[in-house]
């Protein structure tokens, strides 16, 4: 990158000292296996489906490790469930931090949500009311969820198709305070935040106006289906104008946090999908590129692996997958 940037163009304090600067990574699914080992393609890092190989073994694990050799690797849950009235559950938690530990995960991260109730799981990513008894509730489960973990917790904003009468608090404001409680990091979903706020009718602008970004350290990029009247995050198509937008205001906010794809249904080829997270940097270039000694390096290889079934789901969930 040529461009060097005073660092008070940054508009946010720079990343957490704690998390590494990534640069621009793609989530890792099983169709693109044995492209990847074939290929080592000069991907920053991979972003692997916590479920996905948490109880798995043979090959989709095995592909995990040779990944894990050689790429920086963050896992990314669906089920921790953290804002449930069910109490957490220990050996999931057990497990994750395992897995952590196995790949040398840079961080471990899930969703400001609840998934399921009386020991069921929906495979869903359901919205909570956002009220100061909910606060109190979320907080104490990450601080216990981090003590199992011995690392901070990164929490990421799900889309939402309603919204509470009853919530008090916005959901930038609540992650604020959960952060601030807790020490727990944020995963930014621009895409998220768009569907979100179509869905409620509210703004995106006063959305991002409010949000804590020096608390991110990540964000994911995603597309979505707009149904005219609402939109549904079904993460299976590129991302839109509107949203590589808000990334393009985000990301500068945040001091230069790691950028991942995700790309879950209808699922192309790898180099398309690669092809799409690298137009992020295009976003960066133009706004604010970070001093020299920050900006995120893409990987040099000179060669060339998570489990699937997906899960059919109306509002989000076709990440996890089985074998």
């Amino acid at each position: 990158m040529d461009k060097v940037a005073d660092k008070s163009e940054v508009q946010s304090s720079h990343p957490d000292p704690a998390f590494e600067l990534l640069g621009l990574g793609i989530g890792l699914r099983n169709c693109h296996f044995d492209h990847i080992l074939a290929e080592w393609p000069e991907v920053d890092w991979f972003e692997a489906i916590s479920e996905n190989f948490m109880d798995s073994g043979g090959r989709p694990r095995w592909v995990l490790d040779q990944i894990a050799e050689r790429y920086p690797v963050v896992l990314h849950g669906v089920s921790m469930s953290i804002g449930s009235t069910d109490p957490l559950d220990m050996a999931y938690l057990a497990k994750l931090k395992k897995l952590a530990d196995d790949v040398s995960a840079r961080w471990v991260s899930d969703h400001l949500c609840w998934t399921g109730i009386l020991g069921l799981n929906s495979h869903d990513l359901l919205p909570m009311m956002l009220t100061e008894e909910a606060l109190d509730h979320v907080v104490e489960r990450v601080r216990q969820a981090q003590d199992v973990l011995e690392r901070p917790l990164v929490l990421e904003n799900p889309s939402s198709y309603v919204q509470f009468q009853k919530s008090t608090i916005s959901e930038p404001d609540f992650l604020r305070a959960l952060c601030d409680a807790t020490g727990c990091r944020l995963l930014l979903d621009v895409n998220n935040v768009y569907v979100t706020c179509f869905n409620a009718g509210t703004s995106t602008s006063d959305y991002m106006k409010a949000f804590p970004f020096d608390r991110v350290v990540q964000m994911h990029l995603a597309g979505h289906q707009h149904c005219g009247t609402h939109i549904v995050d079904t993460h299976d198509s590129p991302v839109c104008d509107d949203v590589w937008q808000l990334f393009r205001t985000a990301w500068q906010k945040t001091g230069g946090a790691a950028v991942l794809l995700e790309w879950d249904g209808d699922v192309p080829e790898f180099e398309r999908v690669h092809a799409e997270v690298l137009r992020a940097q295009a976003y960066i270039d133009d706004i604010a590129p970070l001093p020299e000694q920050m900006v995120p390096q893409r990987r040099k290889t000179t060669t060339s692996t998570p489990v699937d079934f997906l899960v059919p789901n109306v509002m989000n969930d076709s990440r996890i997958q089985i074998p």
